[in-house]
């Protein structure tokens, strides 16, 4: 991209951050007064040669002043430097937190489909390193940016003023010194470009590996895994040298021109001084003068590299802030679910995973009225587990409409919609912290009386009082302190703190020992009493024990009845069961 791109990047990310931009009016307003008093020297040192000191001697009175006047610059513009600085991270810190926020709730925002299409390392890169780089722009290359350029320009206009022979033999380098800058800005723009690109794949690959070190282990897939990893790091370093390398040249390169700089004024000055046309002391304050607009042009590859690298970390975080989440929520506007079971409808349904892909869900209708329980049952791939998301939506349909309590689910706002919906996935998600702690984001008020009681009226008093601490017992990252069953038992609680009208169960027994699946069995009992619930059936005992079922079938209803009527009917379902009793079949795999 251009530089033009890079700019126009960085300033939509200021547009995007209104607390940096309250901020830096003052903040600039103090690197005017830093960059202004650093001219302040080279005047006073002008002044002292050539008026201070004469034929008759040295006029200390004179010097004192202007040695006093260049101390106290010098002393103002320390001040304004550190309080530039410090207002600067201050402003810089809290508006890229806001930045974060923003950008972890868009990914929250967007659907499932869309999430799982992403690879969850580079999703966390977005928020985190991607945000450190513009962090590290922000408080120090882009202050460098405007500091040293203002510092270069003001430098510039002094030495036109005192000597326009003299400015002009700096002026005419200008056009190399530009030059040079915009064909290095280009390439590295590029080069840092691939670097975050090469660090969010590094980052997705180091986070699979790790979370799937237990599978790793156990299909010996070590070499593998490393070779991978591997690739993805010696990516990122060639990357990586590429950027540096274009870098390097670009700061030797501003050496070469600084040293041009400064030979120009020391030659064009001595002929001048030598005619008379300027004076000693002017000649003295332009190479000061000159120093003060080369240190920027010595600076300006770092501060370059830090503005290409924190316009990459912007694109990124723009790219996910730019995707228009497919499930959005109706916010006030929206309507809010009554606190009574709920009635579910499907309305000429069709869902597709993908734009012009095959259809998961084709023409499904159907009405689930209030406190019905209902089992959805078919074959892997028949589309059940597309029909739950829909119903807690998670996604939306491409065609028709999904109804509960009456209302087109796109109207119902998030809030209330997860309050009165729950789902209870067949894998007990934990997060690190306690028992407690998991149960409470049911209802993050719910006091330890309320949990415990949660836990007694589920039939899981003495289950937990097997746990070490009770409550505070540590679950551990991924709730990997407790066993599968243990862990859907959590997930159960936390259901029913949630209190919801409307019950969404992923059937998650097969994988659990008989006593916890007994454990299990009772408190989905008493969770579901009084409820509307959904049960994905992944085993036909579930669906036997249910009001009515729905037999899917690739991606229509195919059949819809109670157990009886479907068994005697001998459809799908009924040689299904028929499979199941004689034990010759499979249990049915997870969607």
């Amino acid at each position: 991209m251009s530089e033009r791109s890079a700019g126009a990047t960085i300033r939509r990310g200021l547009r995007l951050s209104p607390e940096l931009r309250r901020g830096l009016p003052m903040t600039l307003l103090l690197a005017v007064v830093a960059t202004a008093g650093r001219v302040i020297v080279p005047i006073a040192v002008q002044q002292v040669i050539d008026k201070g000191i004469g034929s008759a001697g040295v006029d200390m009175g004179f010097v004192g002043a202007m040695v006093a006047g260049a101390l106290g610059a010098v002393l103002i513009t320390a001040l304004a430097t550190a309080g530039m600085h410090i207002r600067l991270a201050k402003v810089s810190e809290t508006a890229l937190s806001g930045v974060r926020v923003r950008a972890f709730r868009h990914i929250h925002d967007l659907s499932m489909l869309h999430q799982a299409s992403e690879q969850r390392g580079a999703l966390v890169a977005r928020v985190t390193s991607d945000v450190d780089e513009i962090s590290r722009f922000m408080q120090w290359g882009g202050l460098m940016l405007v500091t040293n350029g203002g510092q270069a320009l003001l430098a510039l206009i002094v030495m036109l003023v005192y000597s326009v022979p003299l400015g002009l033999a700096v002026v005419a380098i200008l056009p190399v010194i530009i030059w040079t800058l915009r064909w290095f800005q280009r390439r590295l723009d590029v080069a840092y470009r691939i670097v975050r690109e090469r660090v969010a794949r590094m980052l997705a690959v180091l986070a699979e590996t790790v979370v799937g070190a237990p599978v790793i282990r156990a299909y010996g897939a070590e070499d593998r895994s490393r070779v991978r990893l591997g690739d993805v790091i010696e990516d990122h370093r060639s990357a990586a040298v590429r950027a540096g390398s274009i870098s390097g040249a670009f700061s030797g390169t501003g050496e070469l021109l600084s040293a041009l700089v400064i030979a120009a004024v020391f030659v064009v000055g001595a002929i001048l001084a030598a005619d008379g046309r300027v004076s000693v002391g002017t000649v003295v304050a332009f190479l000061f003068l000159a120093q003060l607009f080369v240190q920027p042009v010595q600076m300006l590859g770092e501060a370059v590299n830090e503005a290409q690298t924190a316009a990459a970390g912007w694109r990124r975080v723009l790219a996910i802030l730019d995707i228009e989440p497919d499930v959005s929520d109706p916010g006030p506007d929206g309507v809010d679910l009554p606190h009574e079971p709920l009635s579910v409808g499907f309305r000429g349904v069709d869902f597709s995973y993908s734009d012009g892909g095959p259809l998961a869900l084709v023409d499904v209708s159907t009405e689930i009225l209030p406190r019905t329980k209902v089992a959805v049952v078919g074959e892997t791939g028949s589309g059940k587990t597309t029909f739950a998301k829909l119903l807690t939506r998670l996604m939306d349909p491409v065609e028709g409409v999904v109804e509960i309590g009456g209302n087109d689910a796109r109207t119902i706002r998030f809030r209330s919609l997860r309050d009165r919906v729950v789902l209870v996935p067949q894998e007990g998600m934990l997060f690190r912290g306690t028992i407690g702690d998991n149960v409470r984001m049911g209802d993050p008020d719910a006091g330890d009386d309320r949990v415990l009681a949660a836990f007694r009226r589920l039939g899981l008093a003495d289950w937990l009082a097997e746990m070490p601490a009770g409550l505070a017992t540590e679950v551990g990252e991924r709730g990997s302190a407790l066993s599968v069953g243990e862990r859907q038992l959590v997930t159960l609680v936390r259901a029913a703190i949630a209190d919801p009208e409307l019950l969404v169960l992923d059937e998650a027994t097969s994988a659990v020992d008989p006593a916890t699946e007994v454990r299990i069995n009772r408190a989905l009992g008493e969770l579901t009493s009084g409820r509307t619930v959904v049960t994905i059936a992944h085993r036909l005992s579930t669906a036997e024990a249910a009001d009515r079922i729905l037999v899917f079938d690739s991606g229509r209803i195919a059949e819809d009845g109670s157990h009886a009527e479907l068994v005697s009917a001998g459809g799908p379902y009924s040689r299904m069961f028929s499979a199941w009793r004689r034990g010759t079949s499979s249990v049915l795999e997870r969607d």
